[in-house]
């Protein structure tokens, strides 16, 4: 694979000078093994998806860390549950030592929940995704996100035109961020990539995670989702379709969620309005594998297909929170907001910036009349500003409380 510079890289290498180890979590084929190599390239490395690697370390974890207690990449670490109380006690020996260990995985459920109950406090996680657009392009991180680096304030949006044009932007939208198969600038073999991906992610990812799973009904259910993208997902109706039950979906949905292949928005929380819905809603994560289901595979195709607006906000939703990620953000949530009289915003995040409710728009212009809803939440909820992402060429202030920024910002 061509090496590329990951937008995550700083803020890993700084907690590893805080911290004992760090996790790096995401969806699998994301590009967790080759960060860790590349930021650590002398370090041990054992991949517990080996069965060499996986008997090495299993068959006495004590013994093999009072040989090597230090510098180790342990990839895919929810393969060998056992692994954390373990590491625990290595970590313990020598509390003060920082930089110890690096843990990929790509089962959010198992390996946070080991991480919580066993090493809390001795570690650091970061999520990394797909590519981001700067990361394929080779561009630093947009000054966008100084927004989010204290509290909002007006002066820190960037003005002007992006750094990324619209055809950069969309190339990268299409194609999706799984690197390998964007990396080989190959159409034909990154076809034949997302089919083995999504085969395997199937038969083999979750069928071991969940053994008892129906895997043609979640394979049904993965299609399904990939036509619901964006949109509140009915686990009623959903269950129906599928003909399973109302629990199972909801099972199901977690799964998705869980092995970061769909990502669930929950309702903003408002104290302000009372009568919003409150279903979650959702998108495939990656663009790239939402357009392989779809069977999309030119911009032509996506620009003609009724689904082109709902993959623009997961597009642009996921590229914020990569974002986000990439620079430290921590304690912040990602919610929508729609009442039940049908206003909506795209995405509302919260933090210690505050909150910024974000309307996201295909088009390259809006009107007045589209920002109603927006300027409603800026008003009743007497935030700083709102921001429209959308098309446009540059960014510029449309109200005195809503900012344009073009998707090339991000």
């Amino acid at each position: 694979m061509v090496h590329i510079k990951r937008a995550p890289q700083q803020i890993i290498n700084q907690l590893l000078n805080k911290f004992p180890a760090v996790a790096i979590i995401g969806a699998r084929q994301a590009g967790k093994t080759t960060l860790a190599k590349q930021l650590r390239p002398q370090w041990r490395y054992l991949d517990l998806e080996n069965p060499n690697d996986f008997e090495l370390i299993s068959r006495d974890p004590v013994f093999y860390f009072s040989q090597f207690d230090s510098e180790i990449i342990i990839d895919e670490a929810q393969c060998y549950p056992q692994l954390f109380n373990v590491l625990r006690g290595v970590i313990d020996k020598q509390r003060s030592k920082k930089g110890r260990f690096i843990i990929t995985g790509s089962s959010s459920p198992e390996l946070t929940n080991h991480i919580s109950e066993s090493l809390a406090g001795r570690i650091a996680t970061v999520e990394v995704g797909t590519l981001k657009a700067n990361e394929y392009y080779q561009q630093p991180l947009s000054d966008f996100y100084n927004v989010f680096k204290d509290k909002l304030d007006a002066r820190h949006v960037v003005m002007g035109r992006p750094p990324l044009s619209r055809d950069q932007i969309n190339q990268v939208w299409l194609q999706g961020g799984y690197p390998e198969p964007v990396l080989s600038q190959d159409e034909n073999f990154c076809q034949q990539w997302m089919e083995n991906y999504y085969f395997n992610y199937v038969n083999r990812d979750v069928a071991r995670l969940f053994p008892k799973m129906n895997k043609i009904k979640y394979q049904h259910f993965i299609k399904m989702l990939s036509q619901l993208s964006s949109t509140i997902v009915n686990k009623s109706q959903l269950g129906r379709a599928l003909e399973i039950s109302e629990g199972s979906a909801r099972e199901y949905l977690k799964i998705a969620d869980g092995t970061f292949l769909w990502r669930e928005l929950y309702s903003f929380e408002s104290k302000v309005i009372k009568s919003v819905v409150k279903m979650p809603k959702g998108y495939l994560r990656d663009s790239g594998l939402l357009h392989y289901l779809l069977n999309i595979r030119t911009l032509d195709e996506l620009y003609q297909h009724p689904i082109v607006g709902q993959s623009f906000e997961g597009f642009v939703i996921e590229e914020i929170i990569k974002g986000l990620n990439a620079i430290g953000i921590t304690h912040w949530q990602a919610n929508y907001f729609r009442t039940r009289r049908g206003a909506e915003v795209d995405l509302v995040l919260q933090g210690h910036f505050g909150i910024l409710p974000v309307e996201i728009k295909y088009s390259s212009t809006v009107t007045i009349k589209n920002l109603r809803a927006l300027n409603d939440f800026v008003t009743q909820h007497n935030v700083p500003f709102g921001i429209v992402i959308n098309q446009a060429e540059e960014a510029i202030w449309l109200t005195d409380r809503i900012v344009q920024v073009p998707v090339g910002w991000l």
